[in-house]
């Protein structure tokens, strides 16, 4: 039973700590985007990659394990 919670677990964590940058990124995109306008959809950019690179790597991971 504590098998399945695991992954479960894991996902909720990693999207609290994805809801709070997105929360954030307003404010961050307004300190970057002072600095340079480019870098700001940079930084906005690599967050949605790294949501979706960080769900893509753990689903690689949990298949590795079931083979």
């Amino acid at each position: 039973m504590k098998e399945d919670r695991g992954p479960a677990i894991a996902a909720a964590l990693i999207l609290l700590g994805f809801g709070v940058v997105a929360f954030l990124m307003p404010r961050l995109m307004r300190v970057v985007g002072d600095v340079s306008t480019v870098a700001a959809g940079v930084l906005a950019a690599s967050f949605v990659a790294a949501f979706f690179l960080v769900f893509w790597l753990r689903a690689r991971s949990q298949r590795r394990k079931e083979k």
